[in-house]
């Protein structure tokens, strides 16, 4: 019997899903499957990695550390098919491929990309094209891929057929449905419009959040003062779109870099809550190896909270572990890879490590005894709030307390005698993953799904998904031009209706005067909502009940909030309705869904949380299926 599934979106998530269906179809799927990809993106690398942006765009991870592909690490119910990361991939092409197939400029820097290279996004596209071409090639016999560039509107059922809807007027009837479309656009929160409409009364230019790189900059003229609301990757890509990409440029400057402007840029004063960009990524490899994790955090920790049945309340009892494990993958890699700048044996700080509660004072004492220079201790709460306590009198005196900050952190991340900060990394990722199975249990108390798990995906995206070092030398070569001025922490933004401007300050400079400025943008990623998307199929499944909003009420009912996301069933990404049911053949799998998994593709030889996820989807979807060979047993 043959049966067919529709995985909407063919970005990076849909190619998983597809590369897990034709690993696991010979031994679950029906004798014939056809799989249509729908995007109106082109496949393989889908909206956010396109080739067609900006050749100045690099991607924030190293060549070695991106593949699509399962490895001997990644435990997982399905067949483990190995592939090239993005470094064995241009390898290969260079030294056995064409790469001049790529077109002259992405074949020079293919030629150039080495491991630690952080590939631009255009070099990314490439690869992810080869990886979906590479997977329909490998699929088994009997299963078929089809590729339709256009937008799924709909969603309905006939009989047990889910039926969807095309914008260009066709209809695929298909046994089962994948959503997976990645980051949904969102039309404007209240706040947003009511801010966008003082803007207009007052004759201002305000950009609401949305991706960097589809924004109009053309209404940020040359020479004005723009405010910017948002220090993370939208910033950066932002800083790179206003300036080289407006031409000016970067030479050396001893060990520095020095802005040469076209006059064609603005000059930006730029604040978030924290004050700060994104920790800088690591440009160094492990020099102990991989940390033993989970240790504290793993399952034998998380399973009996999962089964406790709750309310776990996050801070309270996740947390303390959580940071334990954060810190036991920075002193693995300091202890072994550092072994002269600590008093004591790895064995014996590791065993009194472990006996001991984090935050207690043994063991800070215990640390502070075997760690004798501080800058080898990790510090979480300086590392989630950097410029915590900051204060300076005006605005020019805080810039270069700003900037020793991110010049420090920009050297213990290229410099490998900081190489615990990796260490930390790696364990961070085995925190989320776990972090993922505990929220998607259910026993998490309301108010740790509304404050603490946004709390813990902040600080991660802080740490763990920061720019490259080459953008941060940039960062400071426009900071100290003074191009790009830092308004510090907790910053705030309003319109002053009188004199015609949106004016700007922070808790960093509470007695400042406010910035003064004519342009606003909002440098982020719009909040996910399932009310509020632009995408016609999730609206339309909304507003018929199909998919339900995760919504959080306080033990006594008392809305805390509604987090925008769909709501699907953690083990497989199963559709949950409004009325709290579980569709057998629709599932949902990205950042717009309930399940949080960091990133859709991975570090090679992580034992990777997306890939493991990706398989559990795709292994229930092909069980769905009528004719499945797990049906019929």
């Amino acid at each position: 019997m043959s049966s067919a599934i529709a995985i909407v979106g063919a970005g990076p998530r849909g190619v998983g899903i597809l590369e897990r269906l034709g690993a696991s179809a010979p031994g679950l799927g029906p004798d014939g499957l056809d799989v249509h990809l729908v995007d109106p993106y082109p496949p393989g690398p889908g909206r956010i990695w396109r080739h067609e942006q900006s050749p100045l765009l690099a991607m924030n991870s190293m060549a070695a550390d991106v593949t699509m592909f399962t490895d001997d690490t990644v435990v997982c119910e399905g067949p483990i098919v190995p592939g090239p990361s993005f470094w064995e991939w241009a390898q290969a092409l260079r030294t056995s491929g064409d790469p001049d197939s790529l077109g002259p400029e992405l074949a020079a820097e293919l030629r150039g990309v080495t491991a630690q290279t952080f590939p631009t996004r255009r070099l990314q596209s490439a690869y992810l094209s080869w990886v979906l071409r590479e997977v329909i090639a490998g699929l088994p016999p009997g299963m078929r891929a089809h590729l339709h560039r256009t937008r799924a509107v709909d969603l309905i059922e006939e009989g047990d057929l889910q039926v969807v809807r095309l914008e260009n007027g066709d209809t695929l009837r298909v046994d089962a449905v994948v959503l997976a479309s990645g980051h949904l656009d969102a039309t404007p929160t209240d706040e947003e419009r009511a801010l966008a409409a003082r803007a207009a009364d007052a004759g201002l230019t305000y950009l609401p959040p949305e991706q960097t790189t589809d924004s109009d900059l053309s209404v940020v003229p040359a020479g004005e003062t723009v405010l910017v609301r948002g220090l993370g990757l939208a910033f950066v890509d932002l800083v790179v779109l206003l300036f080289e990409g407006r031409g000016g440029r970067f030479e050396p400057d001893g060990d520095e870099l020095r802005y040469v402007p076209s006059g064609a840029e603005p000059r930006l004063v730029a604040g978030s809550p924290r004050g700060m960009p994104y920790h800088c990524k690591p440009h160094y490899g492990l020099r102990a190896g991989r940390p033993p994790l989970p240790r504290f955090f793993g399952p034998a920790a998380v399973d009996p909270l999962i089964t406790s049945g709750g309310p776990v309340e996050m801070h309270a009892q996740a947390w303390p572990l959580m940071a334990k494990e954060i810190a036991w993958g920075w002193y693995h890699e300091l202890f072994v890879g550092h072994p002269g700048r600590v008093r004591l044996p790895w064995p014996e700080f590791a065993a009194r490590f472990a006996r001991l509660d984090w935050g207690s004072p043994a063991m800070a004492e215990l640390i502070a005894a075997a760690v004798p220079d501080p800058v080898d201790r990790i510090d979480l709460t300086a590392l989630d709030h950097p410029l915590h306590g900051v204060r300076a009198p005006d605005i020019a005196t805080l810039q270069p307390l700003v900037r020793e900050r991110i010049a420090e952190d920009l050297r213990q991340h290229v410099d490998p005698a900081h190489t615990p900060h990796l260490g930390a990394f790696v364990a961070m990722l085995s925190v989320y993953g776990e972090v993922t199975r505990l929220s998607g249990s259910g026993v998490l108390s309301a108010r740790s799904r509304a404050e603490g798990l946004p709390r813990w995906q902040s600080f991660f995206n802080a740490v763990a998904s920061g720019p490259p070092g080459f953008r941060v030398r940039e960062l400071l070569a426009l900071a100290r031009a003074g191009y790009v001025t830092f308004l510090g922490e907790g910053m705030w933004v309003d319109v002053d209706g009188t004199g015609g401007t949106f004016r700007a300050g922070s808790a960093s400079v509470p007695d400042a005067p406010p910035v003064a400025a004519r342009v606003l943008v909002d440098a982020r990623l719009p909040d996910p909502s399932v009310v509020r998307t632009g995408d016609p199929l999730i609206a339309a499944l909304l507003a018929r009940g199909a998919v339900s909003e995760e919504v959080l009420r306080d033990a006594d009912g008392a809305l805390l909030r509604a987090t925008g996301l769909i709501r699907v069933r953690a083990s497989d990404g199963a559709l949950v309705d409004a009325a709290g049911m579980t569709h057998p053949r629709r599932f949902a799998v990205g950042p717009h869904t309930t399940v949080k998994v960091a990133g859709a593709f991975t570090r090679p030889g992580m034992n990777a949380q997306s890939l493991r996820y990706n398989d559990a989807v795709a292994r229930a979807v092909l069980r769905s299926l009528p004719g499945a060979r797990a049906a019929a047993a």
